[in-house]
């Protein structure tokens, strides 16, 4: 069952340029259905139904994609998805919705969650999920930490006790926050045992949230607390005054890594994939006896291990392996699929060109 001072604050900010071209300024991946029927804020939202209703979803975003959310999202009131004024990274919208919860609700608790994640166990993943808004109720900061599954150089980790084990829904204490790290040392970390990727997934007490920063990251709780009341006429004026001139930091750095009141869930297989680039959809997505993954017709022939996106035409393969095609109207993207991770240069190369039409 729900609680009635729970709510979720889904971050969905970014605009995905690692999955351009089909992400763009107002299609950016999270209102994207590059998994399933959904997009992957709409999963994102429903996934988290029983725990937190949408009624109690506030998501932040930007000018761009805010038109296209509320439009997908009709359940969730249309004045609780809120377009930022400025990208200032994570710390600053995560204190803007705490200190929009504080004024609604004294004793709030929010659950931070990121719009553009898969997580294939959705009954599994609440039970973490309830754990933690739990935890947040004593006065903590409760984070989820993912059981790694290879030595991925791509994440951060958190460092637990010795004994924790992955799937106990009792929270341990964080010992240190670790950086993405090289290859050698991811292997050490999940040869350890008791490293667990970061997901981004955090929870306290919108109070608690708020004296962080006010302890860690003064001029931006200043600039915050200078907000009038969420259903003030003024707001969205002072909003866009005051809101860029905070620091932009991420609340890892801003808060989590300075607190001494930081726990974390250990999950274990949660189905949980940060679908990050077009290689994550390909290695989400089923596969022919060939290892081609696709979302078109395909006719391959003597090709292999390829993921081809090109809806409502046939893509014909010959004697290629291991590319990423993805088609769409004004563009092509033809890449070589483990260098996926590199697509968001070609976003930087297109502002550098001014092809403002294809971002």
């Amino acid at each position: 069952m729900a609680k009635p001072n729970c709510y979720a604050v889904i971050l969905a900010g970014g605009r995905g340029t690692r999955f351009w071209p089909r992400s763009r300024r107002t299609k950016s991946k999270q209102v994207l259905n590059v998994f399933g029927e959904r997009t992957l804020i709409q999963e994102t939202v429903e996934r988290l139904r029983s725990v937190v209703p949408p009624e109690r979803c506030w998501i932040l975003t930007n000018r761009h994609l805010r038109p296209e959310i509320v439009r997908q999202l009709p359940e969730v009131p249309r004045e609780q998805i809120l377009a930022e004024p400025e990208q200032r990274n994570t710390a600053p919208a995560i204190g803007l919705a705490a200190h929009i919860l504080c004024s609604i609700e004294p004793g709030a608790l929010m659950g931070v969650f990121p719009s553009d994640h898969v997580i294939l166990k959705p009954s599994r993943y609440r039970k973490f999920v309830r754990a933690a808004f739990r935890e947040a109720a004593r006065g903590n900061i409760g984070i989820l930490g993912i059981a790694p599954r290879w030595a991925e150089t791509g994440f951060g980790y958190i460092e637990l006790p010795e004994g924790v084990e992955a799937g106990s829904t009792e929270p341990a204490p964080v010992l240190r926050f670790r950086e993405k790290p090289d290859a050698e040392t991811a292997s050490a970390y999940v040869e350890a045992g008791r490293f667990f990727w970061n997901a981004g997934m955090f929870f306290w007490r919108a109070e608690v949230l708020l004296e962080a920063l006010r302890k860690f990251q003064p001029k931006t709780f200043t600039l915050l607390s200078s907000l009038p009341a969420f259903s003030h006429r003024g707001f969205a004026r002072k909003l866009a005054e005051v809101f860029p001139l905070c620091k932009s930091i991420s609340i890892d750095y801003a808060v989590l890594e300075r607190a001494d009141n930081v726990t974390c869930l250990a999950c274990d297989d949660i189905g949980w994939n940060d679908v990050g680039s077009w290689q994550a959809v390909y290695d989400l997505l089923a596969r022919d006896e060939h290892g081609n993954s696709r979302q078109a017709e395909v006719l391959a022939s003597d090709s292999r291990g390829n993921y081809v996106d090109a809806k409502g035409k046939l893509v014909a393969l010959l004697g290629v392996n291991d590319l990423v095609v993805v088609d769409t109207p004004d563009a092509l993207l033809i890449a070589d699929r483990s260098r996926s991770q590199e697509v968001g240069d070609l976003v930087k190369l297109l502002e550098k060109r001014k092809r403002e039409e294809l971002l």
